[in-house]
């Protein structure tokens, strides 16, 4: 695993209202750490860092602008200098900047992680691969809810989250654990 010396790590929507109770059960508690131990390994290696924010367009929204979620979660804070883009679809390339930030930057390959898995991230995602960029999903660095489905039944978060990082890692790029994207940034660094 080979990491460009520019590789964008970037967190998707990591806001404080998606601790409410509003979304249902989540999967995976551990995404918030392994979040901050990615974040922590690109700052490091001096690679850029760029932070997406779902501003909700629906005021009762948690999400909304002005509303207390939504800030960025604790240890997700941007740092000085970090790119932050404000959406307000799922995608993080619609309605923004982002795209063009990146070229301009000369970035090939993004490695994505955040909230949620099926939603924001995957959108992002799918993407980002479509418009070119090499895609890396931190699928331990990421969760979902569960969810009903169109036929009256209920689908659980763990279910969601691995059929979605199964088709991202099938057809849009690479699905890989934290612990190896954050020791591939100490290796020698790729052109």
């Amino acid at each position: 695993m080979q990491l460009h010396a520019n590789a964008a790590l970037i967190a998707i929507d990591v806001q404080q209202g998606f601790d409410e109770d509003v979304w249902g059960t989540r999967n995976n508690h551990l995404m918030e750490a392994n979040g901050r131990i990615l974040l922590g390994a690109w700052r490091a290696s001096g690679r850029p860092v760029v932070h997406t924010r779902h501003d909700s367009l629906s005021g009762t929204s948690p999400l909304a602008p002005g509303r207390p979620g939504n800030g960025f979660k604790p240890g997700f804070e941007p740092w000085s200098g970090e790119l932050v883009v404000a959406k307000t679809v799922n995608s993080a390339f619609i309605g923004t900047d982002l795209e063009a930030w990146l070229r301009r930057a000369g970035v090939r390959q993004l490695v994505l992680f955040g909230i949620a898995t099926d939603m924001c991230v995957s959108t992002t995602a799918r993407m980002g691969a479509n418009l070119g960029f090499e895609v890396i999903v931190a699928g331990d660095a990421c969760h979902t809810w569960g969810q009903a489905d169109p036929l009256g039944g209920r689908i659980d978060a763990d279910t969601i989250h691995r059929a979605n990082l199964a088709t991202l890692n099938t057809e849009f790029g690479r699905v890989l654990p934290t612990a190896l994207l954050a020791e591939a940034t100490q290796l020698r660094l790729a052109s």
